[in-house]
């Protein structure tokens, strides 16, 4: 598997971005400020994330997706930590990164890669989305802040 940024003339997955994110505008808006980067193995595009900056120190990790089918296969993880890399290299001192209330999987993946609990913006998806939004049969209200503290060894 290959992480590459997306090329300036290449389509980008909207579809992708859209499993992590189903708000067009939202996605369409941090797309035009941040850096898309994509997993391919072959041709195939099997993951996406997008980090957009936030101030000179802080990038964000505002979408990350898998295909559906390739999710369960360590993928996610792979992106999370090139992300890392990522604002590592490029002299950022922490990653930050939203989920929601409800994204288990989510919590404890971006755990796992080493970011904490570090605010909860209460009924942020009850007062940004239309829909409401359900997963693992919860309602998804209120987005879990965390952060990756890049100056830490």
């Amino acid at each position: 598997m290959k992480i590459r940024e997306l090329r300036l003339n290449e389509a980008t997955p909207m579809e992708l971005l859209l499993m992590a994110d189903p708000s067009r505008e939202l996605v369409e808006s941090y797309l035009g400020n941040g850096y898309c980067y994509v997993a391919e193995t072959g041709s195939q595009i099997v993951g996406i994330y997008v980090l957009l900056p936030t101030t000179s120190d802080t990038i964000e990790l505002v979408n990350i997706a898998v295909v559906e089918s390739q999710q369960g296969k360590g993928i996610g993880q792979l992106l999370v930590k090139h992300a890392i890399e990522n604002a590592k290299t490029n002299g950022y001192k922490a990653v930050e990164v939203g989920t929601g209330n409800s994204s288990t999987n989510q919590l404890a993946l971006y755990q796992k890669c080493g970011f904490i609990v570090t605010g909860i913006d209460k009924d942020y998806f009850v007062r940004n989305y239309p829909e409401a939004i359900f997963e693992n049969g919860i309602q998804c209200r209120d987005m879990i802040r965390l952060t990756h503290d890049l100056t830490q060894a």
